[in-house]
């Protein structure tokens, strides 16, 4: 079992960043409370204000699959239509070091 990367590059319809900002930053503290979850970051862009992205790490793929089926998913991606501009731009990588020790 390898621990998998998620990352997520996200871009806000003209004035929806903030409520935008808003939702996924309310998925950050459920999504870290999964057993699966190894971290779960996110980030704005400091060049451009509507441009977002996720970082994740889970233990396996099985662990994001759940993520994505738990209620505060679901109800963000019912959202995605109204606050995303495009499509999300989701990748998938396979974590081939292991994770950094937290220095918090």
């Amino acid at each position: 079992m390898s621990n998998v990367t998620n990352i997520a590059f996200i871009r806000a319809k003209a004035r929806q960043s903030e409520e935008l900002g808003r939702r996924l930053l309310a998925l950050v503290e459920p999504s870290r409370q999964e057993p699966g979850c190894i971290n779960y970051d996110l980030h704005r862009s400091a060049d451009d204000p509507d441009s977002w992205c996720v970082y994740e790490n889970w233990r396996s793929a099985g662990d994001l699959a759940a993520h994505f089926a738990l209620p505060h998913m679901q109800d963000f991606i019912t959202r995605v239509p109204a606050l995303v501009e495009g499509e999300l731009d989701l990748r998938r990588f396979a974590m081939i070091s292991t994770p950094a020790p937290w220095r918090f």
